[in-house]
């Protein structure tokens, strides 16, 4: 038999074709360069499957055995390195098959039975996927906590508050950690709501029709832990929303970490100078010797752009797509696998970049940001953080806002152009605007007594601040730490 005879051979429809494929199309259209990582859940799917049919009498428990002594084999080959992955086998799912065939002959051919491509490839990429999904809410939760812990020790630090990235209001450093905290939360909730959808079995829908086969499909959902089974064949092969509505999620979660990413470069700039950040997150220039670049945060803010276009990559490949299955859905993983990758290696970097390591001889973990609290009290007190305080406090003494925001505008031009701060009037320039304000005004003018007065649920007072954090404690003690 000639090679190309081989080659023809090799293919699941080889009786039906009377040349080979060409090594450009095998090339073109081959996977399994990419899709390997699938090869435990296939070996998972395709054990459950295995077991349903003995169960249902359409294989015999012998073949049952031989299956199971197969994949085990085949399972200790890929763990060693020794799996020989081959080209013309086109996907990791006829990889396996053929060597468990060539493992144990005939039970190997049989666990096809009452199967197709289309609905096993749907069900690998859903185990997979839940499984990831689980490895990333456990990050988001360890994000979550170690901007906690930071968050815990700087409770008291005042922080300039910015709108239009100009100085606003002053607030708690941890109270501005605590607004990620809750973007990251949000994120976790929504990887988990997604992985319902995601936990769907489509096995046993064949190639597009069902099967004439007195298959069990609730069965193979409950060994494989899914939550239920797709109930329309049809759509069980082609739909790929659980992949899109992942992808949608895991965007927003960049996004958050992109917008921490440009808090971070800015803080670190020479102009901020309000957190230091370890050496092992950035690098010099080779040319300017005092540099220190925040590469981290530069390349997440850089890589969510990516994840973004991986969300449209999936959202083109199915806008077209007549039922059932296309193979245009073989593009589906690629962009799939690198939103995965990309999202859980910027989580991980990010709680060793924020949090730092334990330090073996104290347990304290060490290197992660370190914060400028100088800095940034004193970039507070510019931009007169502290206006606002006086119109709520002339408020108080009687004035209608509007009014009092007029007032306070006022003696803002005033400090302005004597080059100083509200705070710093003499207690006469102030009447001048008011004959309201009396000695007390002061207190109300600082920046503490500013974070002190927003004492109501999710304000920057410190008491809320330390409410808020153990709210965040208990709920992520609930839903189990990583």
């Amino acid at each position: 038999m000639t090679s190309s005879q081989l080659s023809t051979k090799s293919q699941a429809w080889s009786a039906l074709f009377s040349e080979p494929m060409s090594e450009l199309v095998q090339r073109y259209t081959a996977s399994v360069g990419f899709d390997q990582r699938l090869w435990r859940a296939d070996i998972q799917g395709s054990l459950a499957h295995a077991e349903m049919l003995t169960a249902q009498g359409i294989i015999g428990a012998q073949d049952l055995a031989d299956i199971r002594r197969g994949m085990a084999q085949i399972t200790q080959e890929i763990e060693n390195g020794a799996f020989d992955w081959k080209l013309a086998l086109e996907d990791v799912h006829l990889n396996i098959e053929a060597r468990l065939t060539q493992l144990v002959g005939d039970a190997g051919k049989r666990l096809h039975t009452g199967r197709s491509r289309n609905d096993q490839v749907a069900t690998d990429i859903r185990l997979w996927l839940r499984g990831e999904i689980d490895l990333l809410s456990s990050l988001l939760r360890e994000l979550q906590l170690t901007l906690l812990e930071v968050a815990e020790r700087h409770v008291e630090v005042v922080l300039p508050g910015f709108t239009h990235l100009q100085v606003a209001q002053p607030v708690s450093f941890a109270h501005h950690l605590l607004a990620y905290v809750e973007m990251f939360s949000r994120d976790e909730q929504r990887l988990q709501d997604a992985r319902r959808r995601v936990n769907q079995l489509p096995l046993g829908s064949a190639a597009l029709a069902g099967t004439t086969y007195p298959l069990e499909r609730e069965r193979v959902a409950r060994a494989l832990g899914m939550d239920g089974v797709c109930a329309n064949s049809l759509d069980a092969v082609s739909d790929r929303d659980f992949a899109i509505e992942f992808t949608a999620a895991a965007s927003l979660c960049m996004v958050h970490v992109s917008r921490l990413s440009e808090e971070l470069i800015l803080w670190m700039s020479q102009n901020f100078a309000f957190i230091r950040i370890a050496d092992r997150f950035t690098t010099g220039s080779s040319i300017m010797p005092q540099k220190k670049n925040p590469d981290v945060p530069e390349l997440a803010r850089g890589k969510t752009g990516r994840v973004v276009g991986h969300l449209m990559a999936l959202l083109m490949l199915m806008k077209g797509q007549p039922l059932a299955y296309n193979k245009d859905n073989q593009e589906d993983k690629e962009p799939l696998f690198d939103t995965v990758d990309t999202l859980r290696d910027t989580l991980r970097i990010f709680i060793d970049m924020i949090g730092g390591q334990p330090n073996p001889a104290t347990g304290a973990k060490e290197g992660g940001i370190t914060v400028n609290p100088q800095a940034m009290e004193q970039a507070a007190q510019k931009g007169h953080a502290t206006a606002t305080d006086l119109a709520d406090y002339l408020v108080k003494k009687g004035l209608p806002f509007r009014d009092a925001h007029e007032t306070v505008a006022s003696a803002v031009k005033s400090a302005s152009a004597r080059g100083c701060d509200l705070s710093e009037l003499p207690l006469p320039a102030l009447r001048e605007f008011h004959p309201a304000i009396e000695q007390d005004v002061y207190e109300v003018l600082s920046l503490q007594g500013s974070l002190n007065a927003r004492d109501t649920l999710g304000g920057t007072a410190p008491t809320q601040v330390r409410a808020q954090i153990a709210r965040h404690r208990v709920r992520l003690e609930s839903a189990g730490l990583p």
